[in-house]
């Protein structure tokens, strides 16, 4: 009794933590996760929702799409249906890449679209055409648009062999947040040159716009909470709608009918004609706008400018899985990705379409 007494029975085994490899939810520690994160990268919203929440990225990335189309082609030469279908070739193909992504790249949420670096190399090609020798404008956007193409097809074996061959992943290794974020942000409000100017010419429509998404996104998500889950989601669709209402109104009561013709285009609502010139279905062909035209003189902007789109890219992926509760991706994911990215516009899929802008990753 005495020599027991001293002694205690052993605790009992305790079951071993959850490996955190085997989870299925964000990873980061409690005190690194984002709590006002709804959904992270493994919940999925209910199917009326995820349709809606897709409608509204697709408006996000339309706009970038018209403004750049919008701004380029009329300079190119091309009229009304030319932009159209620059406008559908561009959607089918961020679409197309956006399945790419998202099934065999980096597998993250991020939406593919049209790269405004790409800007300068093709005025630089557009410039060069302006000397006046064709018979034609249509002529003209012709010869621009396969010079474009076959840039964009050389330039692309760069980035290929930057990606497959693993060098993006060690290069990317330096990519800390003091490097990559002022490098968005710069490339980013380059657009602000192009697109805030336009809400100049039309302020009665721009401006509540702005107003209106303001007051919906800090204001009025605090009235309720029914209201909260809506507008958090929803605002930038219920604005465009309550907007484009509000001009459509303004278009018909003939509020438009005695100002300049830049206004008319900027305000009215029947003044793209891209619903009428442009076909409802659109199958793209292989060239389309004929051989591609290679130059020497314009292959080297467009190297340039898809470095700076795989940057913007990598950055923008980076971000993408902090905010979906993911890790980073490691370095062989951000090499494929890039080599996917660059593989899948211009050295495959250019013998299904044409396509005259290059093709980077969007995190709304």
């Amino acid at each position: 009794m005495g020599e027991t007494a001293g002694h205690h029975p052993p605790p009992p085994p305790q079951a071993a933590p959850p490996s955190l490899g085997l989870s299925r939810g964000p990873i980061w520690t409690p005190a690194e996760q984002l709590q006002q994160l709804q959904y992270c990268i493994h919940s999925n919203p209910p199917w009326p929702q995820a349709l809606l929440l897709a409608f509204q990225h697709y408006i996000v990335m339309l706009g970038t799409t018209v403004l750049i189309s919008s701004t380029l082609v009329p300079l190119m030469g091309g009229g009304h249906g030319d932009k159209g279908r620059v406008i559908q070739s561009l959607l089918f193909m961020s679409g197309l890449n956006t399945l790419l992504q998202t099934l065999f790249g980096t597998r993250l949420p991020t939406v593919m679209g049209p790269s405004a670096a790409f800007t300068l190399p093709v005025l630089s090609i557009i410039n060069d055409y302006n000397d006046g020798s064709f018979t034609s404008e249509h002529d003209r956007f012709r010869h621009t648009i396969r010079t474009i193409q076959g840039s964009l097809i050389v330039s692309s074996f760069i980035n290929i062999v930057l990606g497959y061959s693993g060098a993006w992943g060690n290069l990317a290794r330096f990519f800390s947040p003091i490097v990559i974020v002022p490098f968005v942000c710069v490339v980013g409000l380059g657009l602000f040159m192009r697109g805030f100017p336009l809400l100049g010419n039309c302020v009665e429509i721009g401006l509540p716009m702005l107003v209106l998404l303001v007051i919906c996104q800090q204001y009025l998500k605090r009235l309720h909470p029914k209201a909260h889950f809506i507008v958090e989601r929803f605002a930038l669709l219920f604005c465009i709608g309550v907007v484009w209402a509000f001009a459509a109104i303004l278009t018909a009561a003939g509020a438009y009918n005695n100002v300049p013709e830049q206004t008319k285009l900027s305000c009215r609502t029947d003044r793209s004609y891209l619903l009428s010139s442009a076909p409802w279905i659109k199958v793209p062909y292989p060239f389309q706008w004929g051989t591609p035209i290679f130059r020497a003189s314009h292959v080297f902007g467009m190297i340039g400018a898809a470095l700076v789109t795989s940057a913007e890219s990598t950055g923008t992926f980076i971000a993408a899985s902090r905010f979906a509760g993911a890790t980073a991706p490691p370095a062989h994911v951000l090499s494929r990705s890039i080599g996917l990215q660059v593989l899948s516009l211009s050295s495959l899929l250019h013998f299904l379409l044409f396509i005259y802008f290059s093709i980077f990753s969007h995190m709304q």
